[in-house]
C-alpha cells in the first residue's frame, strides 16, 4: 500500500500547477508550483501542516512577486511594426527614386512595388537611399540611413 504523506500530496500539488502551465502558459503557475515543491522539502524536513503552507506561501509568493518586479523593470520591446527581431524587413536599405508631394513614394522592394511613407522631418525629402523603420500594413516606413 502506498504512504499519502503530506509531501507526496504537496508532490502532486506542484506536478499539477506545472501541468496546467503547459497548458495555458501562464508563467506564474511555475512560481505556485516553486512554492509547493518548497512545502514538499518543508514537510521531508518535519515541518508540521501550519509550517508547510507558510513555507508554502512564502515561496510561492516571494516568487511570484520577484518575477513580477523583474518583468515590470525588464526593458519592453519595440512594437512589431518595428521591431527587427519580429520583422526582419526593418532595417533594410530602399532606394526613393521620386517623392510625391504628401511624403509618399512607391518603391521596389523584394520584387514587388510598395507603399512608402517618410517618417523623418523634413518636409521635402530628397531621392536616395532610405531605411526601412517599421511596416504599417502594406506600406513601408522610411527613415533617413542616418536616424537608423
Amino acid at each position: 500500500m502506498v504512504d499519502w504523506t503530506a509531501a507526496t500530496w504537496w508532490w502532486i500539488g506542484a506536478g499539477l500547477l506545472i501541468a496546467a502551465e503547459l497548458w495555458t502558459g501562464t508563467f506564474y503557475l511555475l512560481m505556485m508550483a516553486l512554492g509547493m515543491a518548497g512545502a514538499a522539502l518543508a514537510a521531508h524536513a518535519g515541518l508540521g501542516a501550519s509550517g508547510q503552507i507558510v513555507v508554502a506561501a512564502i515561496v510561492g509568493g516571494g516568487a511570484t512577486a520577484a518575477w513580477h518586479f523583474q518583468r515590470a523593470r525588464a526593458p519592453r520591446s519595440a512594437p512589431y511594426q518595428s521591431n527587427r527581431d519580429a520583422n526582419l524587413d526593418v532595417g533594410e536599405r530602399v532606394t526613393v527614386i521620386a517623392w510625391n508631394a504628401d511624403r509618399t513614394t512607391r518603391v521596389n522592394y523584394r520584387g514587388a512595388s510598395w507603399l512608402a511613407v517618410y517618417r523623418g522631418n523634413d518636409l521635402s525629402p530628397a531621392p536616395g537611399d532610405f531605411i526601412i523603420a517599421g511596416v504599417d500594413g502594406n506600406r513601408l516606413i522610411l527613415s533617413p540611413p542616418e536616424a537608423s
